[in-house]
């Protein structure tokens, strides 16, 4: 069953959600109802031309950082020294470079104009965050997320030059601040690099500091 969301700042238990993931309908991007549905293993998933959805997969996609994988050759590509890395340096710039890469098998973003306000609005206010990967002054990846706990919801990554992206993700796993990585959706890329399913019931563990 599919709920549709009104005025009111509450969302279905998640246990109700669709096969896919999809529990609810409408409501909006409001700071309160984001951090309310990250809490609660929630997040929205939707574009321009369809309403507002929100999903919770009964598995999670999940990178513990203590099972990144690092092949010899990305280890070769840190040693080198030719990335540079920062955190939450410019976040917007972040969020608009993921939303403009294009994605194969994908037609257009996910990152609506409202989306980049709101994740915006959770950033100023210290609750999503941004590794950016620089080379030659020049921003050439990263990726950005939202903070629960010691869990990173992380929401999309970029890439403009081969690695840039891989190097921000073994940054993220290896700053010592989160247990887990969510990484929302399954993708061989990601795999490759140690992601693997979990339960919801594990998920809300760890969203929960039970690890």
């Amino acid at each position: 069953m599919i709920f549709r969301l009104d005025e009111r700042l509450l969302f279905p238990d998640p246990e109700l959600a669709e096969p896919d993931g999809l529990l609810a309908v409408g409501g909006d991007l409001s700071t309160e109802r984001l951090l309310l549905a990250y809490q609660n293993g929630i997040f929205p998933w939707y574009s321009d031309d369809t309403p507002m959805l929100w999903y919770s997969p009964h598995e999670r996609f999940v990178l513990y950082p203590t099972e990144l994988k690092i092949t010899g050759s990305m280890r070769q590509v840190l040693r080198s020294g030719k990335f540079t890395v920062t955190t939450n340096k410019c976040f917007d710039e972040v969020v608009a470079a993921s939303a403009a890469i294009e994605r194969s098998g994908q037609d257009g973003t996910w990152i609506t104009e409202e989306m980049k306000t709101a994740y915006s609005r959770l950033h100023q206010q210290g609750y999503a965050h941004s590794f950016e990967v620089w080379f030659n002054d020049e921003l050439v990846g990263g990726l950005y997320g939202v903070r629960v706990n010691s869990v990173f919801c992380g929401e999309s990554m970029f890439t403009r030059v081969s690695n840039a992206s891989k190097v921000a993700l073994i940054h993220l796993c290896n700053s010592g601040l989160y247990n887990l990585i969510d990484c929302q959706v399954h993708t061989a890329h990601l795999e490759s690099m140690g992601a693997r399913m979990i339960s919801r019931e594990q998920y809300m563990k760890a969203l929960n500091g039970q690890l």
